[in-house]
């Protein structure tokens, strides 16, 4: 050894060389025999390497796994030790210290390595054959760098069904097994669950290909992969497996971010380079045998006959309906008794009961029915032409006389009965809320469309990529069926098609027979009843269609960018309840289609800024917060007056006009309002808003499309306990069928809730985070907590429905200028 260097091509002679010359210990590249299970300790450099060789004899059927241990205490990263385990239909190598890469540029370096080798496969011999296997040991380094080496062959490498096994994985000495499907079985679960929840890992599903993937920047170029924090479940067909086996990859991660975790705090000290980071997490795996195609048949069937069983209760219902009352026409009285539509008019006064004093200044019969348009028989239409007469297109102008048409006397008013507020011709009117319903309806074809385009797109993502991570199931009970993932969460949500429909037949037939009473008793002059117009009512049960259509599509692939899917419908339900609970009393002067959907389209808006902006963007809530304060008094002052209060030419007017209010309202009238009902409700529903804007303004949480859904919820059920009560307190009747569906929503929406909130999965958090709240079936052991609200939420709203529908029945032998409004 000279002090001066060599020149580059009289080293490389002399390695050469050297390599040559080596013989029969394991250097020079010639093999020596080794044996499992013993430790090998030497050095190499770069003109001196080894080469092991390891026999085994494999019986036949038999699939024999090796696990190759190796350490080098060397830290030097330019000159790795390179190790290189040679089979006979693959090459496997890796480096020591091997090196892993994290976020912003951090590497975390392991001078442990422990990698189990592709078995070979199972020789149709039927005598035993000779495997042999090569390890080369080498390095570039100009010095001796030591090492270890330990070869050992997996007595437990095939997993075996319902058998729990329990083992250990790093983020250098990942671990895989295999299972074989047996003969009977055609879907098992894999489970796979942990005490701890970090370090993060993934597990994956890879068929028997060499090599396997089961590195961290490789284990997701192969097969179905998810991130696990506590708790991992794969389901597994035996269909996509041709072998009918498939290794089961266990990869510990080097970061923790993927699964929402933060960096180690030995990072911080070092931020750049990481040593022998302890990341070391017991797992257990076990594989059950999945449901049977006879259960799939079994939750069909239960699905579609517990809805139709629906129909049947309809059916009997109108039968009854039809044998007590419609079988009863008695002309002679000059009584027409239609069951079930909610008609019932006669020819002489029927008075109502209504407490003393409560007159609610009202004006008498002459001059409330005396408004009409065409208030003599002989001006009027036939009953046939409603659909027919140009006169019946929507306009902006009222149709009441000039002589009676002085809306701010008539609705300004201390008390109004229904007769002050439904002036306008019924066939105008009807027009106007039949718009709902064809609107809706080119909102739903709109609207569903790009939604089915872009679910299919998602679960081909996760087919092709098998990417599991990128959908929320709950994998404890997710059953496949053909390309979709989850098909229970899918099938749970025809209740609402299938009720919405019906709902839509209920509200045919009531339509029918309405026109039907039309045609035989001349009612435009009986003004009896609350009017009959069901364009809304069709509006709702489109939108519980809609709801099922676009719930099933967000349940192909539940994430948290199309969580709105799920949402949208819902916000325009409860608006058409609202719509529909306060057109009721206030047929004349409820909102226009346009209006009403273009305001849902504005809240969706928000929902979509709110998804996108609400999770840390402070201005957002403040932004959120304002607008909602101030649309609730506007809407409050509109419902207040009756929608006769004026904003003035210009904003000064909208100032000018607030002063005065207040002035009349809170100073000269300071001990009684004018109008006590509606300034209680409004005062109410202003608190509650400001509440969940305060709420939303403080804590900012993150669903914030279940947040707005709240907010509308909330509205809707104030707005009719409010209803119910003032209808009890002016002595009206609640008739068996609308408390029937009172008590059953009350009951039908409390189990529902009760499921709802059980919370099997959650998109706010990471993917890894979410699977720890997933749960097994616990209906039929197809369906889990999240179809049980899918099927009680349906019911729900359908009987939500038909508490609006027949609410007021009892009113149909009642004068309109007896029934008062709130």
């Amino acid at each position: 050894a000279g002090s001066a260097a060599p020149a580059p091509g009289a080293l490389l002679c002399t390695l050469l060389w050297a390599a040559a010359a080596a013989a029969g210990d394991g250097s020079g590249g010639s093999p020596a025999p080794a044996a499992f299970g013993r430790v090998y300790r030497g050095a190499v450099n770069i003109s001196a390497e080894r080469v092991y060789a390891f026999a085994y004899r494999s019986e036949p059927g038999q699939v024999d796994a090796v696990r190759v241990y190796v350490n080098s205490s060397s830290e030097n990263l330019r000159y790795p030790v390179l190790f290189v385990v040679r089979q006979q239909k693959g090459v496997l190598s890796w480096q020591v210290p091997l090196i892993f890469r994290g976020l912003y540029q951090r590497t975390y370096n392991y001078q442990e390595v422990s990698r189990t080798l592709c078995p070979s496969e199972p020789t149709p011999e039927t005598r035993p054959s000779d495997q042999i296997i090569f390890v080369d040991v080498a390095s570039m380094a100009p010095f001796n760098i030591a090492y270890e080496l330990l070869v050992t062959r997996l007595e437990n490498f095939q997993l075996e069904t319902n058998k729990a096994f329990n083992f250990t994985a790093s983020p250098s000495q990942p671990q895989y097994f295999l299972y074989k499907f047996p003969q009977d079985v055609h879907s098992v679960i894999i489970n796979v669950v942990s005490d701890a929840a970090y370090p993060c890992s993934v597990v994956s599903v890879q068929d028997i290909v060499c090599p396997v993937y089961d590195l961290d920047h490789n284990v997701e170029f192969n097969g179905v992969y998810q991130s696990m924090t506590k708790q991992a479940a794969i389901t597994v067909q035996r269909k996509d497996f041709p072998g009918e086996q498939f290794f089961v990859v266990f990869v510990i991660k080097p970061e923790d971010y993927a699964c929402g975790g933060s960096v180690p705090s030995s990072i911080h000290r070092n931020a750049n380079r990481t040593w022998n980071l302890q990341r070391t997490k017991n797992l257990q795996v076990t594989i059950v045998p999945s449901i049977k195609k006879s259960v799939y048949v079994q939750a069909m069937f239960f699905s579609f006959l517990g809805f139709l069983s629906f129909y049947l209760g309809s059916v009997v219902v109108a039968f009854v309906h039809y044998i007590s009352t419609d079988m009863k026409l008695t002309f002679p009285l000059g009584s027409v008794s239609i069951a079930g539509s909610g008609i019932m008019t006669s020819s002489h006064p029927i008075s109502a009961s209504t407490p003393e004093g409560s007159s609610y200044g009202a004006i008498d019969e002459s001059s409330s029915s005396g408004g009409r348009q065409m208030s003599s028989p002989e001006l009027r239409p036939p009953a046939g032409s409603d659909t027919d007469s140009s006169v019946e297109e929507e306009s902006d102008f009222d149709t009441m006389p000039e002589i009676e048409s002085d809306k701010n006397i008539i609705r300004t008013k201390v008390f109004l009965y229904l007769s002050d507020l439904s002036r306008k011709d019924r066939r105008i009117v009807s027009k106007k809320y039949k718009i709902y319903f064809w609107n809706i309806i080119t909102i739903a074809v709109f609207y569903a469309l790009p939604v089915i385009q872009l679910v299919i797109t998602y679960q081909t993502v996760v087919n092709v990529t098998g990417n599991q991570d990128i959908c929320y199931y709950n994998f404890l009970c997710a059953h496949p069926l053909g390309v979709l993932s989850a098909f229970n969460n899918i099938l749970s949500n025809v209740g609402h098609m299938m009720l919405g429909f019906l709902f839509l037949l209920i509200v045919l037939r009531r339509d029918i027979l309405h026109r039907r009473a039309m045609e035989m008793k001349d009612i435009y002059t009986m003004d009896y009843g609350i009017p009959k117009h069901f364009g809304l009512f069709y509006a709702m049960g489109i939108a519980l269609m809609m709801e099922g259509v676009l719930s099933a599509c967000y349940h192909v692939c539940p994430n948290y960018s199309n969580f709105q899917f799920d949402t949208s419908f819902m916000y325009m339900i409860a608006g058409l309840c609202m719509l529909k609970l306060y057109q009721t009393r206030h047929p004349d002067i409820n909102a226009s289609a346009y209006s009403a959907y273009a305001s849902f389209a504005v809240v969706i808006c928000l929902a979509v800024l709110g998804v996108v902006f609400g999770k840390n963007d402070m201005w957002f809530w403040v932004l959120f917060s304002i607008i909602h304060v101030l649309a609730s008094l506007a809407l409050s002052t509109q419902i207040y007056y009756m929608g006769r209060f004026k904003m003035g030419k210009c904003y000064l007017g909208i100032f000018r006009r607030a002063v005065m209010v207040l002035y009349t309202d809170c100073i000269q009238q300071c001990s009684r309002p004018m109008y006590m009902d509606r300034m209680v409700l409004l005062i109410v529903g202003n608190l509650v808003n400001w509440s969940f804007a305060i709420f939303g303004l403080v804590y900012r949480p993150r669903d914030f499309a279940s947040y707005i859904l709240g907010i509308f919820i909330c509205n809707l059920l104030l707005y009719l306990a409010f209803y119910i009560i003032m209808k009890l307190r002016s002595s009206e009747k609640l008739l068996p069928i609308p408390m029937f569906c009172i008590v059953s929503t009350a009951v039908v929406w409390a189990a529902a809730l009760y499921f709802f909130f059980q919370n099997l999965s959650s998109w706010e958090e990471t993917p890894a985070e979410s699977r720890e709240k997933n749960r097994p079936c616990i209906l039929l052991g197809f369906f889990d907590d999240h179809d049980v609200w899918h099927f009680l939420s349906a019911a729900a709203l359908f009987f939500s429905f038909l508490v609006l529908l027949t609410l007021d029945d009892d009113l149909d032998t009642v004068r309109r200028d007896k029934i008062p409004v709130f």
